[in-house]
């Protein structure tokens, strides 16, 4: 991986969407559609894409990267029609793992939500033979179906 300068940005301008809203899509009301706002789990989405985004220009032609960790604390309400930039801050390399910051921030001004990411970063090779290897044990146990828990 090339060198990730200090403080390096990347941002990703979300348009907040009914299909963003909280929904579990449950039959149960208390597991259905709940609130009419951003979404927690699509709040993290953004922020492991604008994690993402920091990545890409340092990667070498042979690495890829692939996501450990995102932490996320959502600290207000964004509406669909509601634009929020999501902003990503390169904190530090540890290893193989780049750690980002992430903020949140609505057109109002308001901030949404504040968390990290952790992306590891592999050879192409060695994450399409984890990928084989899990795709192998996935193929024996729907044969044989056998629970493990």
């Amino acid at each position: 991986m090339r060198t990730i300068p200090p403080g390096h940005e990347a941002h990703h301008e979300v348009l907040v969407t009914p299909t963003m809203t909280v929904d579990f899509e449950q039959g149960d009301g208390r597991l259905g559609a709940l609130h009419p706002v951003y979404a927690t789990y699509w709040l993290a989405k953004h922020m492991e894409l604008v994690s993402r985004k920091i990545i890409l220009p340092y990667l070498e032609e042979h690495e890829e990267g692939i996501g450990f960790r995102v932490e996320v604390d959502h600290l207000a309400s964004a509406l669909p029609g509601m634009l929020v930039n999501v902003t990503g801050t390169f904190e530090r390399l540890a290893g193989n793992r780049v750690h980002v910051d992430c903020t949140a921030v609505s057109e109002l001004g308001d901030l949404i939500g504040r968390g990290a990411t952790v992306q590891v970063i592999l050879s192409k090779a060695r994450l399409e033979d984890n990928l084989a290897q899990l795709e192998k044990r996935w193929e024996s146990h729907r044969e044989g179906r056998t629970q493990t828990w």
